[in-house]
Protein backbone atom coordinates (compact mmCIF):
# COMPACT_ATOMS: atom_id res chain seq x y z
CA UNK A 1 0.00 0.00 0.00
CA UNK A 2 1.02 3.49 -0.58
CA UNK A 3 0.22 6.22 1.81
CA UNK A 4 1.01 8.93 -0.30
CA UNK A 5 -1.79 7.11 -2.93
CA UNK A 6 -4.49 7.30 -0.36
CA UNK A 7 -3.79 10.82 0.15
CA UNK A 8 -4.30 11.32 -3.13
CA UNK A 9 -7.68 9.84 -4.08
CA UNK A 10 -9.31 10.77 -0.63
CA UNK A 11 -9.67 14.58 -1.41
CA UNK A 12 -10.68 13.62 -4.95
CA UNK A 13 -14.00 11.29 -3.03
CA UNK A 14 -14.19 14.01 -0.38
CA UNK A 15 -12.60 17.26 -0.74
CA UNK A 16 -14.80 19.03 1.42
CA UNK A 17 -14.62 16.76 4.47
CA UNK A 18 -11.20 17.15 6.85
CA UNK A 19 -8.56 15.19 5.09
CA UNK A 20 -7.51 12.60 7.04
CA UNK A 21 -0.13 10.66 7.95
CA UNK A 22 3.67 8.03 6.31
CA UNK A 23 5.49 5.45 5.32
CA UNK A 24 4.72 5.24 1.37
CA UNK A 25 1.86 3.06 0.78
CA UNK A 26 -0.92 3.25 -1.12
CA UNK A 27 -2.91 6.38 1.38
CA UNK A 28 -2.13 9.30 -1.23
CA UNK A 29 -5.74 7.90 -2.51
CA UNK A 30 -6.94 10.14 0.05
CA UNK A 31 -5.71 13.36 -1.17
CA UNK A 32 -5.56 15.26 -4.20
CA UNK A 33 -6.67 18.81 -4.88
CA UNK A 34 -7.99 18.41 -8.70
CA UNK A 35 -10.87 16.98 -8.29
CA UNK A 36 -13.68 18.06 -5.61
CA UNK A 37 -15.46 14.38 -6.10
CA UNK A 38 -14.65 11.40 -8.05
CA UNK A 39 -18.66 11.30 -9.00
CA UNK A 40 -18.42 14.61 -10.90
CA UNK A 41 -14.90 14.60 -12.73
CA UNK A 42 -13.28 11.22 -14.56
CA UNK A 43 -10.34 9.63 -12.18
CA UNK A 44 -6.74 10.02 -14.20
CA UNK A 45 -4.82 6.85 -13.32
CA UNK A 46 -1.87 8.73 -14.69
CA UNK A 47 -2.23 11.16 -12.47
CA UNK A 48 -2.36 9.54 -9.17
CA UNK A 49 1.11 9.76 -7.64
CA UNK A 50 3.40 6.94 -6.71
CA UNK A 51 1.23 4.34 -8.69
CA UNK A 52 3.42 1.18 -9.46
CA UNK A 53 3.09 -0.17 -12.65
CA UNK A 54 0.74 -3.00 -11.11
CA UNK A 55 -1.10 -0.39 -9.44
CA UNK A 56 -1.75 1.95 -12.87
CA UNK A 57 -2.62 -1.21 -14.82
CA UNK A 58 -5.40 -2.22 -11.62
CA UNK A 59 -6.59 1.33 -11.96
CA UNK A 60 -7.02 1.32 -15.49
CA UNK A 61 -9.05 -2.20 -15.78
CA UNK A 62 -11.19 -1.46 -12.60
CA UNK A 63 -11.83 2.17 -12.92
CA UNK A 64 -15.64 1.53 -12.43
CA UNK A 65 -14.59 0.77 -8.39
CA UNK A 66 -11.73 3.14 -7.58
CA UNK A 67 -14.41 4.95 -6.21
CA UNK A 68 -15.10 2.44 -3.28
CA UNK A 69 -11.51 1.94 -2.71
CA UNK A 70 -11.20 5.48 -2.32
CA UNK A 71 -14.46 5.02 0.37
CA UNK A 72 -13.03 2.48 2.47
CA UNK A 73 -9.90 4.64 2.78
CA UNK A 74 -11.36 7.19 4.40
CA UNK A 75 -14.16 4.49 6.50
CA UNK A 76 -10.34 2.80 7.32
CA UNK A 77 -9.11 6.21 8.60
CA UNK A 78 -12.53 7.00 10.58
CA UNK A 79 -12.28 3.56 12.57
CA UNK A 80 -8.52 4.61 13.04
CA UNK A 81 -9.74 7.56 14.58
CA UNK A 82 -12.32 6.54 16.48
CA UNK A 83 -10.84 3.33 17.95
CA UNK A 84 -7.52 5.39 19.56
CA UNK A 85 -9.69 8.71 20.02
CA UNK A 86 -8.15 8.22 24.20
CA UNK A 87 -4.63 7.23 23.05
CA UNK A 88 -1.32 9.19 23.43
CA UNK A 89 -1.13 8.62 19.46
CA UNK A 90 -4.95 8.85 18.50
CA UNK A 91 -4.39 8.40 14.51
CA UNK A 92 -3.96 11.91 13.91
CA UNK A 93 -3.63 13.49 10.61
CA UNK A 94 -2.14 16.14 8.67
CA UNK A 95 -4.24 18.30 6.30
CA UNK A 96 -2.96 19.15 2.81
CA UNK A 97 0.31 16.57 2.92
CA UNK A 98 0.15 13.41 1.21
CA UNK A 99 1.75 12.00 3.56
CA UNK A 100 -1.36 12.14 5.91
CA UNK A 101 -0.12 10.22 8.91
CA UNK A 102 3.26 12.40 8.65
CA UNK A 103 6.03 10.57 9.88
CA UNK A 104 4.72 8.19 12.13
CA UNK A 105 3.88 4.60 9.88
CA UNK A 106 7.45 5.76 8.88
CA UNK A 107 8.62 2.76 10.89
CA UNK A 108 7.24 -0.49 11.60
CA UNK A 109 5.47 -0.08 14.39
CA UNK A 110 2.58 -2.10 16.32
CA UNK A 111 0.84 1.64 14.90
CA UNK A 112 1.67 0.81 11.34
CA UNK A 113 0.54 -2.52 11.69
CA UNK A 114 -3.04 -1.68 12.92
CA UNK A 115 -3.25 1.17 10.15
CA UNK A 116 -2.62 -1.34 7.06
CA UNK A 117 -4.81 -3.95 8.64
CA UNK A 118 -8.15 -1.60 9.30
CA UNK A 119 -7.07 0.75 5.57
CA UNK A 120 -6.92 -3.19 3.99
CA UNK A 121 -9.86 -4.59 6.09
CA UNK A 122 -11.68 -0.83 5.03
CA UNK A 123 -11.48 -1.19 1.07
CA UNK A 124 -12.47 -4.80 1.05
CA UNK A 125 -15.69 -3.76 3.02
CA UNK A 126 -16.64 -0.32 0.75
CA UNK A 127 -15.80 -2.64 -2.44
CA UNK A 128 -17.92 -6.18 -1.53
CA UNK A 129 -21.01 -3.06 -0.30
CA UNK A 130 -20.76 -1.63 -3.40
CA UNK A 131 -20.70 -4.65 -5.44
CA UNK A 132 -24.13 -5.54 -3.41
CA UNK A 133 -25.80 -2.21 -3.97
CA UNK A 134 -25.57 -2.55 -7.89
CA UNK A 135 -23.19 0.60 -8.46
CA UNK A 136 -20.73 -1.12 -10.33
CA UNK A 137 -21.53 -3.81 -13.37
CA UNK A 138 -18.37 -5.50 -13.19
CA UNK A 139 -19.20 -7.01 -9.68
CA UNK A 140 -22.46 -8.07 -7.76
CA UNK A 141 -24.35 -10.61 -5.66
CA UNK A 142 -22.55 -13.56 -4.38
CA UNK A 143 -24.06 -16.69 -5.94
CA UNK A 144 -21.22 -19.59 -5.52
CA UNK A 145 -20.92 -20.39 -1.79
CA UNK A 146 -24.92 -20.50 -0.70
CA UNK A 147 -25.08 -24.20 0.32
CA UNK A 148 -28.82 -25.71 1.31
CA UNK A 149 -30.85 -23.36 3.25
CA UNK A 150 -31.50 -24.61 6.98
CA UNK A 151 -35.05 -25.28 8.39
CA UNK A 152 -37.79 -22.34 8.46
CA UNK A 153 -35.54 -20.05 5.92
CA UNK A 154 -34.71 -20.02 2.36
CA UNK A 155 -32.10 -18.01 0.42
CA UNK A 156 -32.77 -14.61 -0.90
CA UNK A 157 -32.00 -10.84 -0.81
CA UNK A 158 -28.44 -10.46 -2.12
CA UNK A 159 -25.55 -12.37 -0.61
CA UNK A 160 -22.40 -10.25 -0.25
CA UNK A 161 -19.69 -11.14 -2.07
CA UNK A 162 -16.43 -10.84 -0.19
CA UNK A 163 -14.32 -12.85 -1.40
CA UNK A 164 -13.90 -10.25 -4.25
CA UNK A 165 -14.15 -7.35 -1.97
CA UNK A 166 -11.00 -9.37 -0.88
CA UNK A 167 -9.50 -10.47 -3.92
CA UNK A 168 -9.78 -6.14 -5.35
CA UNK A 169 -7.85 -4.91 -1.92
CA UNK A 170 -5.12 -7.27 -2.16
CA UNK A 171 -4.51 -7.31 -5.95
CA UNK A 172 -4.54 -2.98 -5.39
CA UNK A 173 -3.21 -3.06 -1.52
CA UNK A 174 -0.41 -5.38 -1.46
CA UNK A 175 1.21 -4.47 -4.94
CA UNK A 176 3.56 -2.20 -4.07
CA UNK A 177 4.71 -4.69 -1.46
CA UNK A 178 6.87 -6.91 -3.48
CA UNK A 179 10.01 -6.13 -2.07
CA UNK A 180 12.69 -8.74 0.30
CA UNK A 181 12.60 -6.96 3.11
CA UNK A 182 11.23 -6.86 6.78
CA UNK A 183 8.80 -3.93 6.06
CA UNK A 184 7.23 -5.86 2.69
CA UNK A 185 6.91 -8.95 4.65
CA UNK A 186 5.48 -6.91 7.89
CA UNK A 187 2.89 -4.93 5.85
CA UNK A 188 2.33 -8.07 3.50
CA UNK A 189 1.04 -10.22 6.90
CA UNK A 190 -0.86 -7.53 8.67
CA UNK A 191 -2.95 -6.43 5.28
CA UNK A 192 -3.49 -10.01 5.17
CA UNK A 193 -4.98 -9.85 8.73
CA UNK A 194 -7.33 -6.84 8.39
CA UNK A 195 -8.85 -8.10 5.21
CA UNK A 196 -8.81 -12.01 6.69
CA UNK A 197 -11.57 -10.22 9.48
CA UNK A 198 -14.25 -9.67 7.44
CA UNK A 199 -14.52 -13.23 5.47
CA UNK A 200 -14.33 -14.51 9.49
CA UNK A 201 -17.09 -12.49 10.51
CA UNK A 202 -19.08 -13.20 7.79
CA UNK A 203 -23.02 -13.95 9.08
CA UNK A 204 -26.41 -15.09 7.58
CA UNK A 205 -28.74 -11.55 8.09
CA UNK A 206 -32.79 -12.76 7.38
CA UNK A 207 -35.78 -10.39 6.69
CA UNK A 208 -39.32 -11.89 7.73
CA UNK A 209 -42.46 -12.48 5.09
CA UNK A 210 -45.67 -12.45 5.82
CA UNK A 211 -49.12 -10.40 7.20
CA UNK A 212 -48.17 -8.25 10.71
CA UNK A 213 -44.52 -9.67 10.63
CA UNK A 214 -45.49 -13.10 11.29
CA UNK A 215 -42.54 -14.41 9.25
CA UNK A 216 -44.90 -16.99 7.33
CA UNK A 217 -41.16 -16.85 4.90
CA UNK A 218 -38.01 -16.06 5.98
CA UNK A 219 -35.43 -15.45 3.60
CA UNK A 220 -31.80 -14.99 4.47
CA UNK A 221 -28.57 -13.54 2.91
CA UNK A 222 -24.99 -13.68 3.84
CA UNK A 223 -23.60 -10.01 4.92
CA UNK A 224 -20.55 -8.12 6.18
CA UNK A 225 -20.34 -7.79 9.64
CA UNK A 226 -20.59 -3.96 10.93
CA UNK A 227 -17.40 -1.92 10.54
CA UNK A 228 -17.41 -1.17 14.25
CA UNK A 229 -17.25 -4.66 15.19
CA UNK A 230 -13.85 -5.04 12.89
CA UNK A 231 -12.38 -2.38 14.70
CA UNK A 232 -13.13 -3.32 17.56
CA UNK A 233 -11.68 -6.90 16.89
CA UNK A 234 -8.54 -5.26 15.19
CA UNK A 235 -8.03 -3.15 17.69
CA UNK A 236 -7.67 -6.21 20.02
CA UNK A 237 -5.12 -7.57 17.96
CA UNK A 238 -2.98 -4.18 18.34
CA UNK A 239 -3.01 -4.58 21.76
CA UNK A 240 -1.77 -8.03 21.36
CA UNK A 241 0.46 -7.51 18.65
CA UNK A 242 3.47 -9.77 17.86
CA UNK A 243 7.04 -8.58 18.06
CA UNK A 244 8.93 -10.02 15.59
CA UNK A 245 12.58 -9.93 14.82
CA UNK A 246 14.13 -9.56 11.83
CA UNK A 247 16.29 -12.53 9.89
CA UNK A 248 18.67 -12.11 6.54
CA UNK A 249 19.18 -15.01 4.39
CA UNK A 250 20.52 -15.93 0.96
CA UNK A 251 18.49 -17.00 -1.51
CA UNK A 252 18.80 -17.00 -5.29
CA UNK A 253 17.40 -13.66 -5.79
CA UNK A 254 19.77 -12.10 -3.17
CA UNK A 255 19.24 -11.19 0.19
CA UNK A 256 15.84 -11.81 1.85
CA UNK A 257 14.60 -10.40 5.09
CA UNK A 258 12.05 -12.37 6.83
CA UNK A 259 10.07 -12.48 10.45
CA UNK A 260 10.05 -14.61 13.29
CA UNK A 261 8.80 -13.90 16.65
CA UNK A 262 11.06 -12.22 18.74
CA UNK A 263 10.64 -14.43 22.21
CA UNK A 264 10.74 -18.04 21.59
CA UNK A 265 8.20 -18.61 24.75
CA UNK A 266 5.23 -16.88 23.49
CA UNK A 267 2.71 -18.37 21.21
CA UNK A 268 3.78 -17.87 16.97
CA UNK A 269 1.48 -15.01 15.62
CA UNK A 270 -1.31 -16.88 13.28
CA UNK A 271 -2.04 -14.81 9.86
CA UNK A 272 -4.85 -13.01 12.17
CA UNK A 273 -2.61 -11.62 14.52
CA UNK A 274 -1.04 -8.24 13.62
CA UNK A 275 2.81 -8.07 13.61
CA UNK A 276 5.87 -5.09 14.41
CA UNK A 277 9.35 -5.35 14.84
CA UNK A 278 10.03 -1.33 16.07
CA UNK A 279 9.12 0.26 19.12
CA UNK A 280 6.79 2.88 19.17
CA UNK A 281 7.59 6.55 20.69
CA UNK A 282 5.91 7.37 23.55
CA UNK A 283 3.61 10.29 22.02
CA UNK A 284 3.90 12.60 25.00
CA UNK A 285 5.63 15.48 23.31
CA UNK A 286 5.48 16.88 19.86
CA UNK A 287 8.09 15.61 17.72
CA UNK A 288 8.27 16.48 14.43
CA UNK A 289 11.27 13.54 13.72
CA UNK A 290 8.77 10.65 14.79
CA UNK A 291 5.66 12.32 13.80
CA UNK A 292 4.12 12.67 17.43
CA UNK A 293 2.21 15.72 18.28
CA UNK A 294 1.95 15.22 21.88
CA UNK A 295 -1.04 14.73 24.13
CA UNK A 296 -1.27 18.88 25.46
CA UNK A 297 -4.49 20.05 25.37
CA UNK A 298 -5.76 16.81 24.37
CA UNK A 299 -9.06 16.72 26.88
CA UNK A 300 -8.95 14.04 29.37
CA UNK A 301 -11.05 11.79 31.34
CA UNK A 302 -10.09 12.65 35.13
CA UNK A 303 -12.42 9.93 36.80
CA UNK A 304 -10.80 7.37 35.08
CA UNK A 305 -7.59 4.91 35.44
CA UNK A 306 -7.38 3.90 32.09
CA UNK A 307 -4.95 5.41 29.52
CA UNK A 308 -7.53 8.19 28.42
CA UNK A 309 -7.50 8.87 32.15
CA UNK A 310 -5.93 12.69 32.94
CA UNK A 311 -2.79 10.40 34.52
CA UNK A 312 -2.01 8.73 31.90
CA UNK A 313 -3.09 10.79 28.94
CA UNK A 314 -0.98 13.62 30.54
CA UNK A 315 1.72 12.01 30.96
CA UNK A 316 2.73 13.26 34.58
CA UNK A 317 2.43 16.29 33.65
CA UNK A 318 -1.20 16.94 35.18
CA UNK A 319 -4.12 18.86 33.85
CA UNK A 320 -6.27 22.07 33.57
CA UNK A 321 -9.76 22.55 34.19
CA UNK A 322 -11.94 25.46 32.78
CA UNK A 323 -16.00 24.70 32.98
CA UNK A 324 -17.42 24.89 29.79
CA UNK A 325 -21.29 26.28 28.97
CA UNK A 326 -22.99 23.49 26.23
CA UNK A 327 -26.96 24.44 24.75
CA UNK A 328 -28.82 21.02 25.31
CA UNK A 329 -32.44 19.88 24.79
CA UNK A 330 -34.41 18.91 27.53
CA UNK A 331 -37.66 18.44 29.34
CA UNK A 332 -39.24 17.23 26.27
CA UNK A 333 -42.63 16.02 25.87
CA UNK A 334 -44.11 13.43 23.27
CA UNK A 335 -47.48 15.33 21.49
CA UNK A 336 -50.17 12.94 20.02
CA UNK A 337 -49.71 12.55 17.43
CA UNK A 338 -47.03 12.72 16.88
CA UNK A 339 -44.30 15.10 17.45
CA UNK A 340 -41.91 16.18 20.73
CA UNK A 341 -41.01 19.80 21.83
CA UNK A 342 -38.27 20.32 24.10
CA UNK A 343 -37.07 23.59 25.53
CA UNK A 344 -33.33 23.87 25.72
CA UNK A 345 -31.51 23.88 28.66
CA UNK A 346 -27.56 25.56 29.18
CA UNK A 347 -25.87 23.23 31.84
CA UNK A 348 -21.97 23.84 32.89
CA UNK A 349 -19.45 20.95 32.37
CA UNK A 350 -15.92 20.42 33.57
CA UNK A 351 -13.23 20.39 31.14
CA UNK A 352 -10.16 18.34 31.94
CA UNK A 353 -6.64 19.12 29.58
CA UNK A 354 -3.83 17.82 29.53
CA UNK A 355 -1.08 21.03 30.11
Amino acid sequence: MDLYLVGYLMCMWLSSSRVLGGYPIWWSLALGQQYSSIGSQPILCGSIPGLVPKQLRFCRNYIEIMPSVAEGVKLGIQECQHQFRGRRWNCTTIKDNLAIFGPVLDKATRESAFVHAIASAGVAFAVTRSCAEGTSTMCGCDSHHKGPPGEGWKWGGCSEDAEFGVLVSREFADARENRPDARSAMNRHNNEAGRMTILENMHLRCKCHGLSGSCEVKTCWWAQPDFRLLGDYLKDKYDSASEMAVEKHRESRGWVETLRAKYAFFKHPTERDLVYYEGSPNFCEPNPETGSFGTRDRVCNVSSHGIEGCDLLCCGRGHNTRTEKRKEKCHCIFHWCCYVSCQECVRVYDVHTCK
